[in-house]
């Protein structure tokens, strides 16, 4: 039976979850492959970390009765509340302490500088929070630790950052433990970060029920590869953009799928928009009146939590069992909450277990994830962890966030799966990354989209101390792209060429570390032509490689060439063919470009030190960024270089051509065609 669990359980298990997506401009999905390795061969054996077998109910909630007691995202540390003037200050209205007076305006002043370009106030506003620091204020040793890491306004000092973090989350602040846990991460030391992402991602979830913000996450990508992410952005714009406009005006006319849109869009707060519960409940009351049942389950939702309504269980009830009635099978899960719990409903642990049978019947994550509860604690069943674990795995590979964070816990209690922190850890950033401080975001790319670019970069940059990756590219980006603006604030002023150069690609190095592939080959061009960093083609290799096994056609092209011309790796015009062929696998677009590589390795084998073999040579030259001649050139197909190659190939072949001719005529009793 064991085994026949672990055939079952062997399953890719897809985290859409924005850390942990390698792509070279939208990030690939990261796969999670177990196998029967990975659970234990006898799960069945008690653990001191397993909930008590007689749970009932009140030992559904995933989190003790300790959770954080106020919301994260009205923390004294947070920068939101500096953001958005709508949102109460932590401290409502009593006086703020001294401390974190200084803190606000000192932090205040620092985003208003970097928005101006103001470099002298950008230095008073370091010296504000650097006193406040010294004060022990644990917000402002956090953003301290931010400036000193990245050499704003001081010297670049890493370890006075670990430090400063250090402190900081030793005295609570939530970002400062991102961005402790993140350091720990990126040196291997599991143990460490296993704890701080554990507690960030309870939080990460907790906050959810504390401010009614579901965990939901939007991170746009400003860049796809090294254009701007002109789609992406353009449906980020909220209200004004065109497409909600017409969602907005087909609702008005009565369309009740563009009613429910509008409904979501304002429920969640995607696509520019701000969360407006008010709007959300409006458009889904519109919706229900012409029988859209996910609106109704929606509905239910906002009376079961309370969402900009008055909690309301009995009407919660309601309307998810009519959302349920049509076949909206997600509203089970919802019904079976309620009785779970008794909320509304008389308690009934078997009507519950029917009611999320029927939703993982019809794949929904939500059914999945709410029986591996049910197994795991032995509510209503009898335990059983490798029915819990084969649910939680399910509800993974949708996503599920509570999903991801009880696999994360199995792997690090090693309960059903084998002790494994460093997958514990993987899983535990990429639901902790889901917190009140990801919202961060929205202000940077708001701020992006109304041309501050300076704001831009300094929250994003903020986030890419915490362990964003997307945060981490898009504040590489941004310096690469607007390098020559007043933005970038350094050491002393403004950054220097150089500052720009190593901030960039120390930002780009942690998004590849991140598997962000496109990070990866701007790291290789980096280290192939010396920008910033010494020319070094083993270390620009290394990069490829880590690009080229994420299936990136320009990082196979890439070492193609480097194998080609021997540069950081052996000369090998086999393995340069290889490598141009698997372009051309990976991206049909690649066709070109390695239809004329293959005709220059073609007279490179066959015409060694002619006049075309040096002319070739010597377009990189002509052309010093490979990426750009590729795009630049070789895409063009007007170009006169491509006509000068086509032209060479034209050549070669009426000279072999000719020179068949002549064996001929020097052979005449060989028949025509024979091979020469």
């Amino acid at each position: 039976m064991a085994g026949a669990l672990h055939r079952r359980l062997l399953l890719l298990a897809v985290l859409t979850v924005s850390a942990l997506l390698p792509r070279a401009a939208a990030v690939r999905p990261f796969v999670l492959v177990l196998s029967g390795e990975d659970f234990l061969k006898d799960p069945s054996g008690a653990h001191p970390s397993l909930p008590s077998a007689d749970g009932d109910s009140e030992d559904w909630d995933d989190f003790a009765d300790d959770s954080p007691a106020t919301d994260p995202l009205l923390s004294p540390s947070s920068w939101i509340p500096l953001l958005d003037p709508t949102t109460p200050s932590p401290s409502g209205d009593q006086p703020d302490p001294p401390s974190d007076a200084l803190f606000v305006a000192g932090v205040r002043a620092m985003i208003s500088a970097a928005s101006s370009g103001d470099e002298a106030a950008f230095s008073t506003a370091s010296a504000q929070i650097d006193a406040a620091a010294a004060g022990g204020h644990p917000g402002a040793q956090s953003a301290l630790a931010f400036l000193s890491g990245a050499g704003m306004a001081r010297p670049v000092s890493r370890s006075r950052a670990f430090l400063l973090h250090k402190f900081a989350a030793d005295a609570g602040d939530l970002q400062s433990k991102m961005a402790l846990a993140y350091a720990y991460f990126r040196q291997e030391m599991y143990e460490e970060a296993v704890t701080l992402y554990a507690e960030l991602a309870e939080a990460a979830l907790t906050s959810s029920l504390i401010s009614k913000e579901p965990p939901v996450i939007e991170p746009v990508r400003l860049h796809s590869g090294t254009e701007e992410n002109k789609e992406a952005l353009r449906k980020s714009r909220g209200e004004d953009d065109e497409d909600f406009q017409i969602t907005e005006y087909q609702a008005q006319r009565g369309n009740a799928a563009a009613m429910y849109k509008l409904g979501l869009l304002y429920y969640y707060g995607l696509r520019g928009l701000r969360r407006d519960y008010g709007k959300s409940y409006h458009w889904f009351s519109k919706a229900v009146e012409k029988d859209e049942p996910r609106a109704m389950e929606l509905m239910g939702e906002i009376f079961a939590r309370g969402a900009g309504v008055e909690r309301n269980y009995t009407l919660a009830y309601r309307w998810l069992r009519l959302a349920a009635q049509q076949e909206q099978y997600s509203a089970y899960n919802g019904l079976g909450y309620l009785y779970v719990k008794g909320y509304g409903v008389e308690k009934n642990l078997t009507k519950a277990k029917e009611y999320f049978e029927i939703a993982a019947d019809h794949k929904e994550h939500g059914g999945y994830y709410n029986l591996g509860v049910l197994y795991l604690k032995g509510i209503g069943v009898k335990r059983d962890v490798m029915t819990a674990c084969n649910y939680f795995l399910r509800a993974v590979n949708a996503g599920q966030p509570k999903a991801i964070y009880q696999v994360a816990k199995l792997f690090q209690k090693g309960i059903g799966l084998k002790r494994n922190l460093h997958m514990a850890t993987v899983l535990y950033k990429s639901v902790a990354e889901r917190g009140p401080w990801s919202s961060m975001s929205r202000w940077a790319l708001e701020s992006y989209l109304k041309g501050d670019i300076g704001k831009a970069l300094l929250l994003y940059s903020r986030m890419a101390d915490l362990g964003y990756e997307v945060a981490q590219s898009n504040a590489a980006w941004i310096l690469d792209r607007y390098g020559d603006e007043h933005i970038c604030m350094g050491e002393s002023g403004f950054c220097s060429d150089m500052e720009k150069h190593l901030r960039a690609h120390a930002l780009w190095w942690q998004a590849s570390e991140q598997g962000n592939e496109h990070a990866a080959l701007l790291i290789g061009d980096a280290y192939y032509y010396g920008r910033g960093v010494g020319r070094d083609y083993e270390r620009a290799a290394e990069a490829y490689m880590h690009a080229q096994s994420q299936s990136n056609a320009q990082a196979m092209f890439n070492l193609g060439y480097m194998h080609e011309h021997g540069h950081g790796l052996p000369l090998d015009l086999h393995l340069a063919k290889r490598y141009y062929d698997q372009a051309v696998e990976v991206d049909s677009a690649a066709k070109l470009p390695v239809m004329l590589a293959l005709t220059s390795l073609w007279i490179r084998k066959n015409y060694a030190g002619s006049f075309m073999v040096n002319f070739i040579d010597s377009l990189p030259e002509m052309y010093p960024v490979v990426e750009e001649w590729v795009e630049d050139v070789l895409m063009d197909e007007g170009n006169a270089t491509i006509l000068t190659l086509f032209a060479c190939l034209v050549t070669v072949l009426y000279l072999r051509e000719r020179q068949r001719r002549q064996v001929v005529a020097d052979n005449p009793q060989q028949p025509d065609g024979a091979p020469n």
